[in-house]
């Protein structure tokens, strides 16, 4: 195992702590002394255009975080992760999201075993079902065709297929609709379920294992509903044989537990598996994206992976001077490190991202939020970001007054697609045009505000001319592309992966493991018997576990 680099005894580290102490960030001064400081710090990757200039970014800033990701070894690093190499210590795992989109003509051997072969494998018998669904020609117990999948999952196996099929939206088949339940709230599943034709309703049952607690709780409920709902109707009778009938037709897996799966009720053959190299919030290329696969088609899927394996690509092979991922997984250290920042707001100005915010909450917060390096020694400096936001221009009127006004240095992505998928006008006028100029103003609001004199100038009476007053220098970077496709989907997921990944590097930890999710998960078993009557354990929680359980009995109808 490698020894992490100590990213803040580097020569870069000290160089960046000295700009960052000179540096006075005036976007005014800055974009008239260079007329082509827009162009010269914007730069492509696969088919995203983005924009680096609204950042507190010099050339040389830029040199100096350049060459931190060099003296941390962010190359080498890299390197090891598209080997396969076992860089998910804690779990002592390869980390290889990257070969789930490789084509199907590459090959990469791994423990004396080629995981593209396998991951083809997969692929081929996700499209055969996807094809029987979309087709007609798989039915439910009563020979209708399915009308209805519902996704059974949690983390990564709920925010990644629901974020793909919300900004999918306008490729999906019509008449075929997804749902998805995560929540072991019994809410989620009876909002999910009460209203569907079990007659025409596919359960995909999302769990590596086939152990997770919510999945699998989630799990048992929808498959009580679907057996006393075709009961109650007199479809089927209380026998062994039509029960399982019923749960062959209208429940598939993604697991690689078969065992667990045969058990449920499940035919082995209609689970899809994963790898132990996959981790959960790195999983949506995986058969964990098979609802979506089924709502979008094959070929539609295919754009989506090769996305995602065309920004892989540039990641691997682009100078980290131009290349998006480093420099933004840098900016983010910037930001984090030397300005304090202590949260990263992303802004889709695209409602079919609206699910984007709550994606790479997951992705990056699950990764990065620890305090070990990777060879278990105490990180150096912060780690992690509070990502958050809401597609543009709903946040416009709810938290865009933080950003632009408040004390806090909020770096913020802005998102935005050329070409809407529904082009409509309005009075005459392009509402998406409409729409994008508030994009386009919101990044320059940030950037250059208005002074004290242009709030004058506008007959503002003095006593709220401060009031009025936006200080500007506030950092942005806005990403475009030509629409919101398929292809454009899978880059956008890769990009922020591949963001993480660099932030991760820099502080020397692991961004694969999650033992934080553990603690609470374990202690919610213990403490269940106490919620449901046992004084015993009542007895051995603290005290005010004891109150809130308490209130709790005392008001339960």
């Amino acid at each position: 195992m490698r020894t992490p680099v100590d990213a803040t005894a580097t020569p870069a580290w000290a160089e960046l702590a000295r700009l960052h102490d000179d540096l006075n960030v005036d976007f005014r001064a800055w974009f008239a002394d260079d007329p082509d400081r827009a162009q010269r710090f914007s730069l492509a990757a696969a088919d995203l255009y983005a924009d680096l200039s609204k950042n507190y970014l010099t050339d040389e800033i830029k040199d100096a975080l350049v060459r931190l990701a060099e003296q941390v070894d962010l190359a080498g690093r890299r390197e090891a992760m598209f080997a396969g190499e076992r860089i998910n210590t804690t779990e002592n795992r390869s980390v290889l999201h990257t070969a789930l989109r490789l084509p199907r003509d590459a090959s990469l051997i791994v423990d004396g075993v080629d995981v593209v072969q396998q991951v083809h494998e997969v692929l081929d018998r996700m499209y055969v079902l996807a094809d029987q669904i979309r087709s007609g020609e798989w039915v439910g117990i009563t020979g209708k065709p399915i009308r209805t999948i519902v996704n059974i999952g949690i983390g990564g196996s709920d925010l990644g297929p629901v974020m793909v099929y919300e900004a999918l939206k306008p490729y999906q088949q019509p008449g075929l609709e997804c749902r998805f339940v995560s929540n072991i709230d019994p809410a989620d599943i009876y909002e999910t379920t009460h209203d569907v034709d079990p007659e025409t309703v596919l359960f995909i049952v999302a769990s590596k294992t086939f152990t997770t607690l919510e999945t699998m709780t989630n799990a048992r409920m929808a498959k009580n509903w679907l057996l006393n709902s075709l009961q109650t109707s007199g479809i089927i009778d209380n026998t062994d044989e039509a029960r399982a009938e019923a749960i062959r037709r209208h429940f598939v897996a993604v697991s690689t537990n078969l065992e667990k799966v045969a058990e449920f009720g499940i035919d082995p053959q209609n689970a899809f598996g994963f790898w132990d190299w996959v981790g959960g919030r790195y999983s949506v290329d995986s058969a964990v994206g098979l609802a979506d696969v089924i709502a979008i088609g094959p070929e539609n899927w295919q754009s989506v992976l090769a996305g995602f394996h065309a920004m892989d690509e540039h990641f691997r092979t682009a100078d980290f001077s131009e290349n998006l991922p480093v420099l933004m997984g840098l900016l983010n250290v910037w930001y984090n490190n030397f300005y304090d920042a202590q949260s990263h707001a992303v802004l889709p100005y695209a409602q079919y991202l609206h699910r984007f915010a709550a994606y790479l909450q997951q992705l990056t917060m699950e990764s990065n939020g620890k305090r070990t390096r990777w060879d278990a020694s105490p990180v150096t400096t912060q780690t992690g970001e509070v990502f958050w936001g809401e597609p543009g221009t709903n946040g416009q009127h709810a938290f865009y007054q933080l950003i632009h006004q408040g004390t806090k240095v909020i770096p913020a992505d802005f998102i935005a697609a050329v070409n809407p998928a529904h082009a409509l006008r309005e009075g005459g006028v392009d509402v998406h045009a409409l729409f994008l100029s508030n994009f386009f103003a919101q990044t320059a609001a940030l950037a250059f505000g208005k002074t004290a004199d242009e709030v004058r100038a506008e007959g503002t009476r003095e006593a709220i001319v401060e009031a009025r007053v936006f200080p500007g220098n506030k950092p942005t970077t806005s990403i475009m592309a030509a629409e919101i496709s398929p292809r454009v989907v899978g880059e956008l997921i890769a990009l922020y992966e591949h963001i993480t990944f660099v932030e991760g590097v820099v502080w020397g930890i692991n961004s694969f493991d999650q033992w934080g999710v553990e603690l609470g998960k374990q202690l919610a078993m213990e403490i269940a018997p106490a919620v449901t009557g046992d004084d015993e354990a009542l007895a051995r929680q603290d005290t005010s576990t004891q109150n809130l359980i308490g209130f709790y009995r005392d008001h339960r109808i």
